[in-house]
């Protein structure tokens, strides 16, 4: 029975073994896995016949290695077998993924629905049915899904599955894994970890890097050496709930002054449509006058519209550039914006100097990035066409007949996000001063990360990648700031590719990952 038992170990090393070797060079012989892996050529074809017979590995064709001897036959990662699902819950969408062995997304699922006010139950209930029918699709394609990951918008308990705390959703300990009803095992993990997990293995690859994910919620992920760090306790990336200013509005988390609260979509939306002039770390935001010339306004008290709670005027920022020193003068209050010379306005080039931003893409228009497309009403979305309306309001709307929209009126994060981006590129200045403040409150808290764990770069998604031509060089300057004279070079801010898609393919990848770490396990059920 030992004997047994120290085979069955040594074989599913193996197989590990040789299907690592595949998936790491793309394609190769037998003759070559044998060379590679110091296994005989015997086992290797061995292996190679299990793995081909479960569906992990296919044959390509013929190759000569070398002058002499028989030609080989290439052996590849085959993506028309098995596949993986990744779910995500966030605020205002639900989103699935089916990503088959090889890592090419087959299918993508969105729901635009507005979930805070949605019991968990009912929220799961809803993704279940929308999961339910991708892999339908998926097993007519051939694809057998093995496994899912589910990216939740908060710190989850990575054995029982227990969400402790989504301030954005309203949950708190709540069992999520008891609620998921599928044929297949499905894990639950924090939406931000899998986010920079998606861009680690579907998006940009670098080794080492901060991931930064924007939505109504702000999370961050870091990834050491190809590997992502969780903390002591799974709670590292909380970004959001970073304090940008101690005495600034509530946040849901029971905080004053978050990032979240001058940075998320809803502070930015609120920012943009004039209601609440005090949301931001500084009343005083840029604005053009009649003339075009660049002011302050004063500070004014104003009103959190997520609570609904008064709070006390924003401070009036400091004289001084970007560049100056992040030191506050006596006579001005904390977390105040330093004005932004006129020559690094939002949306401006950048040069290639170190802590400079990346370009965007000329293609990536809103909707390009993933996520839920344009005009994300309420409906489900794929990449056969546009979102089913339900009728409800837009932001738009709202702004034009109540500066404080009920809950029902708020949107899921695309559709605003248009309409903000559509304001951008129209030059309004409201606009762009909103998203200068939300850069500027991003640059100071990413500043605290830096400092305290060093990311060779940082990785901004979710909202802020199409937001990224009119942010990214606040975020740059500031940091700029506040660390040029500590280090010689500022981490370079750049733009992720995947946009929104990226915490649904992280959980999709973590799938494929524990398939290729342990393909016995799945061979063997």
């Amino acid at each position: 029975m030992t004997q047994a038992l120290r085979h069955d170990a040594m074989r599913a090393r193996n197989l590990a073994l040789v299907l690592g070797a595949v998936g790491a060079r793309g394609s190769v012989t037998r003759a070559a896995l044998a060379e590679i892996t110091g296994l005989t050529k015997t086992t290797v074809s061995k292996l190679v016949g299990d793995l081909i017979e479960g569906g992990l590995v296919v044959e390509t064709g013929t190759v000569r290695d070398g002058e002499r001897g028989r030609p080989g036959v290439e052996i590849r990662i085959s993506g028309q077998r098995v596949a993986a699902l990744g779910l995500e819950v966030n605020v205002d969408y639900l989103a699935v993924c089916v990503v088959d062995l090889a890592r090419t997304v087959r299918l993508r699922r969105t729901q635009a629905v507005d979930n805070r006010a949605a019991a968990p139950v009912d929220v799961i209930a809803r993704l279940g049915d929308l999961a339910a029918t991708i892999v339908d699709e998926a097993v007519e394609k051939g694809l057998r899904v093995v496994g899912g990951v589910l990216a939740v918008p908060g710190p989850v308990d990575m054995t029982s599955g227990v969400v402790h705390n989504a301030p954005n959703l309203g949950w708190r300990d709540v069992p999520l894994a008891s609620l998921l009803r599928f044929p297949f095992p499905v894990r639950v993990e924090n939406e931000a970890n899998l986010a920079a997990l998606g861009e680690l293995w579907f998006g940009s690859g670098l080794p080492d890097f901060l991931h930064v994910s924007g939505e109504i919620g702000i999370g961050a992920g870091l990834v050491v050496r190809g590997r992502l760090f969780r903390g002591a306790h799974g709670l590292a990336g909380e970004l959001g709930h970073v304090v940008v200013s101690p005495g600034g509005p509530p946040c849901r988390c029971g905080g004053r002054g978050c990032l979240e609260q001058y940075a998320g979509q809803d502070a930015l939306l609120t920012a943009v449509r004039g209601a609440a002039a005090s949301i931001g770390p500084a009343a005083g935001t840029r604005q053009a006058g009649a003339s075009g010339e660049v002011r302050a306004e004063e500070p004014r008290e104003g009103t959190d519209h997520a609570t609904g709670e008064e709070h006390a005027p924003s401070p009036v920022p400091p004289d001084g550039g970007a560049g100056a020193t992040p030191g506050v003068p006596d006579d001005a209050e904390a977390g105040a914006m330093p004005d932004v010379p006129d020559d690094a306005k939002a949306g401006a080039p950048v040069d290639g100097e170190a802590g400079a931003t990346s370009a965007v893409p000329t293609d990536s228009e809103p909707g390009a990035m993933g996520g839920v497309p344009d005009g994300g009403g309420a409906g489900v979305t794929d990449d056969d066409g546009p979102p089913a309306h339900l009728g409800r309001t837009t932001w738009a709307e709202a702004a034009m007949t109540s500066a404080s929209p009920s809950p029902e009126m708020l949107l899921p994060a695309q559709q605003g996000l248009s309409w903000v981006l559509s304001r951008l590129r129209e030059g309004d200045e409201n606009a762009r001063a909103a998203c200068e403040r939300a850069a500027w409150a991003l640059g100071v808290a990413l500043s605290s990360a830096v400092n305290l764990v060093d990311p060779d770069a940082i990785v901004l998604g979710g909202i802020y990648a199409p937001l990224f031509p009119w942010i990214g060089h606040t975020v740059a300057d500031t940091l700029k700031a506040h660390l040029g004279q500590m280090r010689g070079a500022i981490p370079p801010v750049v733009v992720s590719r995947l946009g929104a898609e990226a915490a649904a393919l992280g959980a999709a990848g973590q799938v494929i990952e524990q398939v290729m770490a342990d393909p016995a396990a799945l061979l063997q059920g």
